[in-house]
């Protein structure tokens, strides 16, 4: 139970420091996100966004095994 504690503590250290840098990056504004606006709604779906997070994160988890 420790080591978990410990382990997201540090998760949430590194987000927390590289938030500025993450903020820049053009993520949720690629091409292939649907992005549809009405006169009186808008509905936002960022698939290649998602896809690609998910890439990273499979790899990250594939290489941590």
């Amino acid at each position: 139970m420790q080591k978990a504690l410990i382990l997201i503590g540090i998760l949430i250290l590194l987000l927390g420091l590289f938030w500025p840098v993450a903020k820049e990056l053009p993520l949720g504004k690629l091409p292939g996100d649907i992005n549809v606006k009405g006169e009186r709604y808008s509905f936002y779906f960022p698939i290649v966004t998602c896809l690609i997070i998910s890439f990273i994160l499979t790899l990250i988890f594939k290489f941590f095994k």
